[in-house]
């Protein structure tokens, strides 16, 4: 993990250098800037756009990235649970929107009422939304989804034809509106398993068709929008790439633009004499007379407890964004509240109480990312961006209708 400790900015109130102690800033116009290229992406192939904002957005905050993505060219949104489709509805957020995993004893019947399309992978999830579908006194609109490899949700292809004839049964009831599945290994650009998922897609497909039915067709995640047009089909379903974080290329090589950054802010700045030990289990100790910075921030904020492990854990002091700045390692481990950086040698670094520091931003001037921390603890940006929690408090930049 890396930080830096931003310049001063003027006070706001209750901070005195406008910094919270812990803050995770999100970006909308980068998340513009995202969606627009990937909706350009798959306009280009012919196909809409859903852009994914599950988890509260990926850890950005659901309605305010649901509002730019629509508002750079998004056509749909989708989540993963009914309390998240229904947030956004409360959200005034009136979009087309998918909510594709659920149990099949929940009540259906709120979604339904308010335009949620549905995403089913059996028998039983069917008989419960087409209960909902009757107490909502409105058809359901469906997106039947087949398992092409996965193994996770949907349904396997032994049982399609009889979900598919249970859904002909309900008549009026159901809106056959797409057939879909999800990429085990897009990630992986030429791995044979991305094509033999779109030939059993198209193969469920083609059954529906036989059926009487014309769904819509999509497969395509982040990695696949980004490197392969021939699945777009009717649709393609980003979600971890509009909030900038590539699933494929390097910060360097990747035309997207990070949306989050995280920053604390210095608690206590002490020097120590050489072969002073610090932090829990003593794994860390000062080589040198040295200067260690205090950060408030721990595991229960989202800084994993690992990125530490053999000092690869750092952060950045100074010039956020400008190319600029002084990256320096956490000294031991991370606490569930704190951590210590070391800052080098008396009048190495200046530092000073009250300083910012950042974990993870843009990546701009070689800066710390969460790719870099997700490839430290062997894991993906996903986990990293969506972990954030506890006390770091979110705000928004660049936002324009709420």
């Amino acid at each position: 993990m890396i930080a830096a400790v931003l310049p001063a900015t003027d006070p706001a109130p209750g901070h005195a250098l406008g910094v919270p102690r812990a803050e995770a800033v999100v970006d909308l116009d980068a998340v513009r800037h995202n969606v627009t290229l990937l909706a350009d992406r798959a306009a280009a192939s012919g196909a809409a756009t859903m852009i994914v904002v599950k988890a509260d957005g990926y850890g950005h905050g659901a309605a305010g990235v649901a509002r730019a993505a629509l508002e750079a060219g998004a056509d749909r949104l989708g989540v993963a649970t009914l309390d998240e489709a229904l947030a956004l509805r409360g959200a005034g957020i009136t979009a087309p929107l998918l909510s594709w995993l659920h149990l099949p004893d929940e009540d259906f019947a709120a979604a339904v009422a308010a335009d949620v399309e549905l995403g089913v992978s059996s028998r039983e999830h069917l008989a419960a939304v087409l209960a909902g579908a009757r107490a909502a006194g409105r058809p359901a609109r469906l997106h039947l989804k087949a398992d092409t490899g996965l193994g996770r949700n949907g349904c396997p292809p032994g049982e399609w034809p009889a979900l598919v004839d249970d859904v002909i049964a309900a008549g009026e009831l159901a809106e056959l509106t797409a057939v879909w599945s999800h990429l085990a290994r897009a990630d992986e650009p030429g791995d044979p398993s991305i094509d033999a998922q779109a030939a059993r897609l198209h193969s469920a497909a083609a059954h529906v068709r036989s059926r009487g039915h014309a769904p819509l067709l999509h497969l395509a995640n982040s990695a696949a929008t980004l490197t392969r047009p021939d699945l777009h089909l009717d649709l393609v379903r980003p979600g971890i790439a509009a909030y900038g974080l590539d699933p494929i290329a390097q910060p360097a090589d990747s035309p997207l633009r990070p949306a989050m950054t995280v920053r604390g802010r210095v608690a206590l700045v002490k020097t120590v004499p050489a072969g002073e030990r610090v932090s829990y289990g003593h794994e860390w100790t000062a080589p040198a007379e040295r200067v260690l910075a205090l950060v408030p921030l721990g595991y229960a904020d989202g800084v994993p407890r690992r990125l530490n492990n053999g000092g690869r854990m750092r952060v950045r002091f100074g010039g956020t964004g400008t190319g600029t700045g002084t990256v320096r390692p956490v000294a031991g481990r991370v606490c569930m509240d704190q951590f210590v950086v070391d800052c080098g040698a008396p009048g190495e670094l200046p530092v000073t109480v009250g300083d910012p520091v950042e974990l993870f931003g843009t990546g701009a001037g070689n800066g710390p990312t969460a790719r870099e921390w997700a490839d430290e603890l062997g894991t993906i940006h996903y986990e990293i961006v969506t972990g954030i929690k506890g006390r770091v408090r979110r705000s928004v930049t660049g936002g324009r209708s709420g």
